[in-house]
């Protein structure tokens, strides 16, 4: 008998670092895993590179617009019966300030703060990771 094939989701996600604090969003209600705190970000749209699709997520969620990086962290993680690709990569710069046209709430926070927060289970797993890159 075969196994049932993942499916892989690819998703980009930004460390934007500013005054020696990372930015946070609150994730929405109606949204999936709601009240808790991420990293801006999202899943990339077929065509697009994970740089695009990383600029893209941040000027709609965000409103600015951003010069990208490095890849930092590479890792997958699995979500119910799919798979998920995570793309953790340095904001170098941005214009704009960043507003929260998606999430409930942003707040800029110490490294040291974020372990103490209601983060997704696919960040807490690679938590480790994470903080040696900040």
């Amino acid at each position: 008998m075969k196994s049932k094939r993942v499916v892989w989701i690819p998703v980009v996600t930004a460390l934007m670092k500013k005054d020696g604090k990372v930015l946070l969003g609150q994730r929405p209600e109606g949204n999936t895993l709601p009240g808790q705190w991420e990293f801006p970000g999202g899943k990339l749209e077929l065509g697009e590179s994970p740089k695009e699709a990383l600029q893209r997520e941040l000027f709609e969620e965000l409103g600015i617009k951003a010069e990208i990086g490095d890849l930092k962290i590479a890792n997958s993680h699995k979500f119910g019966d799919k798979g998920i690709l995570l793309l953790f990569y340095e904001v170098l710069y941005w214009t704009g300030e960043p507003k929260s046209l998606h999430h409930t709430d942003l707040k800029w926070v110490d490294k040291a703060t974020i372990p103490s927060l209601n983060i997704p289970d696919t960040n807490r797993a690679m938590l480790n990771d994470i903080l040696s890159v900040l």
